[in-house]
């Protein structure tokens, strides 16, 4: 965590105390480094400046309209998955030719949308989506861009829910659909195949995967006689973030890697990046409520729970933690930390060692800014969290914790009843 150190005993964000923090919004609570999240997009712009890629922040990772807006201040542009992460792009204030729109299932109404919007490309996942696109273009006048995006059939190594590229997932269209979309190309005269896109999982560690599934690619293009056709390569996202103690990829090689591969053929490339950026630029604050001991194990009950961040609970995935305020004589015990929704599944640790943990004893999750608020809900009726963005010794709070008037506001009670 880049931003996210001991001042003494006490956790801070940049120069902001993490405790005066909780005391003041309570918990549970998401907190951003402004600072950590403008120096991982500066990192790649950096890293891959030789090939001058179009970086399209992933919206789905953390989509706090504050933090899209300041990273497209800096130059961003933004993928989007949904209508709503369209509307949200528009009050980010980003340039529509700098938004990709991705996804499986959009709708006419989030396509029309979209093409009236003026995007740069449709990352089309199947031949019906492509014939849909096609249909409202023509019908509109228009003439859009599409990357369709293939799916490779390779093993990208990382937990089964986030692979995408394999055949027996719902993303991308295999080589076989591609061929005859290339070979019947007048059939869609309303778009203009000029992309190919390529995600092929998410928390990736290894370059490997990445270079296999390109060089897979333009093969097939070459071999369809198609290349010259294809002006812009979008590598989608997947670079993965330390956790707890993976060894990760180094942007640099990464960058190194695909410009021997797209300099030599001219192609555009466009990035995706969305917990590399959003991941380690926040922590999420929850407090002890009840250390239930038992014969067989201790476990530490916070406020925080799987609607607040399902991570752990989803993927089994693993999320340091550490006390926010550090006591100086520290004894440690072994903890279940679970939170008190209604399922077993309702835990952020298992079986993990810890500094000793009391009732009223604040810890924070580190490695919470990608997927932890966006993937957030009101299960068991539980308002979402406050959203705190630190920017040097400053903070802002850019979502307020929702009431109970929030979560019902739409509800209708018939009058009969």
């Amino acid at each position: 965590m880049d931003y996210f150190k001991y001042k003494g005993n006490t956790l801070y964000g940049e120069n902001v105390s993490i405790e005066k923090l909780a005391a003041r919004y309570g918990t549970p609570l998401y907190v951003y480094s402004k600072r950590a999240f403008l120096e991982r997009f500066t990192e790649l712009k950096k890293a891959f400046r030789k090939l001058d890629p179009l970086i399209c922040y992933s919206v789905k990772a953390c989509s706090n309209s504050a933090i899209l807006r300041m990273l497209v201040a800096r130059g961003a542009g933004l993928d989007i998955v949904s209508g709503g992460e369209l509307f949200r792009a528009k009050k980010a204030g980003v340039r529509m030719n700098k938004v990709v729109y991705a996804g499986v299932g959009k709708t006419t109404e989030e396509i029309t949308e979209a093409i009236k919007s003026g995007i740069y490309f449709f990352n089309v996942e199947s031949e019906p989506e492509l014939r849909r696109i096609n249909a409202i273009a023509g019908r509109m006048g228009k003439q859009v861009n599409v990357a369709l995006r293939l799916n490779p059939d390779i093993e990208s190594h990382t937990h089964h829910y986030i692979t995408t590229a394999k055949k027996e997932n719902k993303f991308g269209i295999v080589f076989d659909t591609a061929r005859e979309i290339f070979r019947h190309a007048d059939r869609y005269a309303a778009v203009r195949i000029r992309g190919i896109h390529l995600h092929i999982g998410s928390q990736l560690t290894k370059i490997a995967p990445f270079v296999k599934a390109l060089n897979k690619t333009l093969a097939f293009l070459a071999e369809e006689g198609v290349a010259d056709s294809i002006d812009t390569i979008n590598l989608g996202g997947g670079v993965g973030i330390v956790y707890d103690n993976e060894k990760t990829i180094n942007v640099r090689e990464y960058a190194r890697a695909l410009e021997k591969i797209l300099v030599p053929r001219g192609l555009k490339l466009i990035l995706e990046p969305g917990r590399y950026i959003a991941g380690n630029s926040a922590v999420f604050v929850t407090t002890v409520q009840y250390i239930k001991k038992t014969r067989h194990k201790d476990f530490a009950i916070v406020d925080g729970a799987m609607n607040d961040l399902i991570r752990p609970a989803l993927y089994q995935a693993h999320h340091t933690i550490v006390p926010v305020v550090r006591r100086k004589k520290q004894k440690h015990g072994i903890y279940d930390v679970v939170g008190p929704v209604c399922e077993s599944g309702d835990f952020f640790a298992k079986a993990r060692r810890l500094p000793e943990l009391s009732e009223g004893d604040r810890v924070a999750l580190l490695g919470a800014g990608a997927y932890g608020f966006a993937m957030s809900s009101n299960y068991n009726s539980r308002p979402r969290p406050a959203e705190i963005l630190i920017a040097g010794t400053r903070h802002y709070c850019i979502k307020k914790r929702e009431t109970m008037r929030d979560i019902m506001q739409g509800e209708v009670l018939p009058t009969h009843l």
